[in-house]
């Protein structure tokens, strides 16, 4: 197939169905590689330039139109440079998901308890904690997935 080579569709690789769907599939010597149907050509579109990208075929054999394909490629190439040159902060950083993973983990185990002590009460039956008890307020924590850097566990409600 010819870089130069565009279908009816317009874009390398994929070809509209008479259904209204589009095929894409790729060609690797003689082999016809199938991608599936889609709804739109640009899912097709990106199906296909995914598999040209992952069997590294050339940027002029794919039906990119801006620069977005060099960019990732560049990102991936210099972190591993970064990671080779670098293996403590590897570590570091490692460690520091490790710790953000137990927190978040201890954290549910907290609030799950504290609800389930509510759910007790609430049920008409006696909790092991005292009124005063500080692990009433863990009902509140957030056990939500978010990484923010700048997350301390302080309430967002300050002035």
């Amino acid at each position: 197939m010819s870089p130069c080579r565009r279908s009816a569709s317009g874009y390398r690789g994929v070809r509209q169905r008479p259904n209204g769907g589009f095929y894409a599939e790729i060609r690797s010597g003689d082999l016809r590689i199938s991608l599936g149907t889609y709804d739109t050509t640009h899912e097709a579109t990106r199906a296909f330039d995914a598999a040209a990208w992952r069997l590294g075929r050339p940027r002029l054999q794919m039906n990119f139109p801006n620069r977005c394909l060099l960019v990732t490629q560049e990102d991936e190439r210099v972190m591993a440079e970064w990671r080779r040159r670098h293996p403590e902060d590897v570590a570091y950083e490692q460690e520091y998901w490790t710790g953000r993973r137990e927190e978040r983990l201890d954290r549910r185990r907290r609030k799950a308890l504290a609800c389930a002590q509510a759910d007790l009460v609430k049920a008409g039956g006696r909790s092991f904690f005292t009124e005063e008890d500080e692990r009433w307020f863990d009902i509140w924590l957030s056990t939500s997935h978010d990484t923010n850097d700048d997350d301390d566990g302080a309430d967002d409600w300050s002035d």
